[in-house]
């Protein structure tokens, strides 16, 4: 099993749109009340994503632009744009707040990118299960605020949760804040249903049930137009932010193997090797990160603390900083966490990239022998998660950049060793999951854009799949 970094983009694709049809497009667009974004400038801001984490994509994605953009303001507009882009045969890139980190929303062909800024309401919440319906751009930001003032909160949150967008998040994400107690976004519970329109000359408005919805989620927009979501939530719980430093990096793991093992309620685990830290921005009263110093990272139940308290110093550690979630100052904990600590090492030091691991049991073992072979190219960052009914550490280690070869030659070692890999420097849906095609992706893309005019480039099972003869 292996997985090869891109040299090119996929194929086949489209050519782009002619001037003739996108003029067409632009005019039926102004018919339905809304203005077409042209030229370089305005067309900026659609395009681009944290693709630039990757020294691999950012060659292949750089510059790509879509040759017309419009904002959708309704599900009747959605609608509007997915009708004229089948009627004209221009490809359609949808879009939410662009925090992907691998160039999911990125168009590959060109054609239109559907920006669906204007879809943000909270349609529903039920008071006793905590079941809503939120629209595809609702920010996170503000999901958060309005499900905790009815005493709920989101299960899982990405550490862009300032920024992000749900429909985003669910079609481009896969885990992140509260993966340590509720798995990834795709495990069975979390979307119960959606809101879909089809690419099609005479567009379908569908109301999809958790069976239906599956295939659409994690699929970068390839095989439907997301308005809206129904996805469970959790009792709100207002959480701890707690800093704990390790001088042995041993203890540093056993703690983190050990805890999610015990009766605490914790909503994320995160361990950070020692020369991780001084690259973050820690918050205000925290101490500053130290090389030779490694972090553990939590958020706890206030019931946790004191039997933290006690449990800390007897796994090693020694308890640095702690604050109610909302109430510290500076950086909150938790974007320092998952895909954040990446962003925030670049900053300081731009040759690092990364990848994103599901270790082996016991984890130490892959640790080990990747360390062993690798040295100091390699910088743990472990985050808790809940994979495959199990409590399992992730691995997303800083990596410094040495060429495509030895990038290459990581990845291999790291299969090699029982990893599994999701690959941040792939294109393709699959390459960037487990690396297999789902079929009931590719089924969906043929119920829902028969012609394949959604976001060409990234379903490889769409182009790989058997023809009809004829």
């Amino acid at each position: 099993m292996g997985s090869h970094l891109p040299q090119a983009l996929p194929a086949p694709l489209p050519p782009p749109a002619d001037p003739q049809r996108l003029d067409a497009l632009a005019a039926d667009l102004r018919a339905a009340g809304m203005e077409p974004l042209r030229g370089a400038g305005p067309l900026a801001g659609l395009a681009a994503d944290g693709f630039v984490y990757s020294p691999v994509l950012q060659p292949l994605l750089q510059g790509l632009a879509p040759q017309l953009g419009v904002r959708a303001q309704s599900t009747e507009q959605v609608r509007q744009v997915a009708a004229a882009c089948a009627r004209h045969g221009v490809s359609l890139t949808l879009r939410g707040a662009g925090t992907g980190n691998y160039g999911q929303a990125v168009p590959l062909a060109g054609g239109l990118v559907l920006e669906l800024s204007g879809l943000t309401r909270l349609r529903s919440l039920d008071p006793h299960t905590g079941v809503f319906t939120a629209e595809a751009a609702m920010p996170l930001a503000e999901l958060e605020q309005r499900l905790q003032a009815q005493g709920r909160e989101p299960r899982l949150l990405p550490s862009t949760v300032r920024s992000a967008s749900l429909a985003g998040y669910v079609a481009g994400g896969s885990s992140g804040i509260g993966s340590l107690r509720w798995g990834f976004l795709r495990d069975p519970g979390h979307l119960l249903g959606l809101e879909l329109v089809t690419l099609e000359p005479e567009p379908r408005l569908l109301q999809l049930d958790a069976a239906a919805a599956a295939a659409i989620n994690h699929a970068y927009g390839c095989n439907g137009i997301i308005t809206a979501l129904t996805m469970a939530s959790a009792a709100a719980v207002p959480w701890w932010q707690l800093v704990v430093a390790f001088e042995r990096w041993d203890d540093a793991l056993a703690a983190a193997q050990r805890l999610p093992a015990t009766a605490l309620l914790l909503q994320s685990l995160c361990v950070l090797e020692g020369p991780i830290t001084p690259l973050l921005p820690w918050p205000q009263g925290c101490p500053a990160g130290m090389a030779g110093q490694h972090r553990l990272l939590l958020l706890a139940a206030p019931d946790a603390l004191p039997a933290l308290g006690a449990l800390l110093p007897a796994l090693g550690g020694t308890l640095l900083w702690q604050a109610p979630q909302g109430e510290s100052r500076g950086v909150p904990l938790r974007e320092l966490t998952w895909n954040h600590t990446t962003l925030h090492a670049r900053a300081q030091e731009p040759g690092f990239t990364y990848l994103q691991l599901l270790l082996p049991q016991p984890e130490g073992a892959a640790l080990a022998a990747l360390r062993q072979r690798w040295g100091a190219d390699l910088l743990w960052h472990l985050e808790g998660v809940r994979g495959f009914g199990q409590q399992r550490l992730a691995c997303l280690p800083l990596v410094r950049w040495r060429g495509r070869e030895a990038l290459q030659q990581l990845i291999d070692h790291a299969l090699e060793l029982g990893c599994l890999l999701f690959n941040p420097h792939a294109i393709t849906v699959e390459e960037g999951g487990l690396g297999v095609v789902d079929a009931d992706q590719v089924a969906a893309k043929a119920a829902y854009d028969p012609a394949g005019l959604l976001n060409p480039g990234k379903l490889r099972g769409w182009w790989e799949r058997p023809q009809a003869p004829g």
